[in-house]
């Protein structure tokens, strides 16, 4: 998380990539640990607690999935703003198998990508989710080659990165906000983020290069 971070504070990264290998994404937690920790000891380490520092980044942020994304790993990819997942990555939330739920966002965050049902039927039977079924559902924006999970992921940071990061910024917030409030209070939310978006220097630059026909320099003021 504390790289995260460092790079969210660096005005120069534009958007992140976060992905794990070809085998998962990541396997979810350390059933070890889990097994050894108690509630008590759960609480105090507070480890799921750093799920949420992700919600707090300003920097647009990317999950490159191939493989497994299961348990805290698909909440993860889930915290996430967009996921690029290989046509052969699967998704869920297997910890009903081991007798305990999902504890980082994986009921709340799942719901409201899939839906009650779908959710309910991977929460509580723990199958998982193949890649294209992902994508209809809504918990993928696209999927891949098998051999271009990465190299696609990379790319679409790229274009992201090549935006205002003023506009990419407020425009991620506004969406994100759309899962936190009545749509009266978001709409309001997106209408003054729209006009401090306009008082940007960069949308004075965008502005004039599509009427000067010309590619924009955009400086994130």
């Amino acid at each position: 998380m504390t790289a995260l971070q460092e790079l969210d504070g660096d005005d120069e990264v534009r958007c992140i990539v976060l992905g794990g290998n070809e085998r998962a994404f990541a396997a979810g937690a350390d059933v070890a640990e889990l097994t050894a920790g108690t509630s008590i000891s759960l609480y105090q380490e507070r480890r799921i607690d750093r799920w949420d520092a992700i919600r707090n980044l300003r920097t647009p942020l990317v999950a490159a999935v191939s493989g497994f994304c299961l348990g805290g790993g698909c909440e993860l990819a889930m915290a996430c703003d967009l996921i690029v997942a290989s046509e052969f990555a699967k998704f869920g939330q297997p910890e009903i198998n081991l007798g305990v739920m999902p504890g980082a966002g994986g009921t709340q965050r799942l719901t409201r990508a899939v839906g009650k049902a779908v959710a309910m039927d991977m929460i509580l039977s723990g199958r998982m989710l193949g890649a294209e079924e992902a994508r209809q559902l809504g918990l993928v924006a696209r999927v891949v080659a098998q051999d271009a999970w990465l190299d696609s992921a990379k790319q679409l940071a790229s274009e992201i990165a090549s935006k205002s990061p003023v506009s990419v910024r407020l425009a991620k917030e506004a969406v994100d906000e759309a899962f936190e409030t009545p749509l009266s209070a978001g709409i309001d939310f997106e209408r003054r983020s729209f006009y401090l978006a306009r008082a940007s220097e960069d949308a004075d630059e965008g502005l004039s290069a599509f009427i000067e026909k010309r590619k924009p320099d955009f400086r994130g003021r």
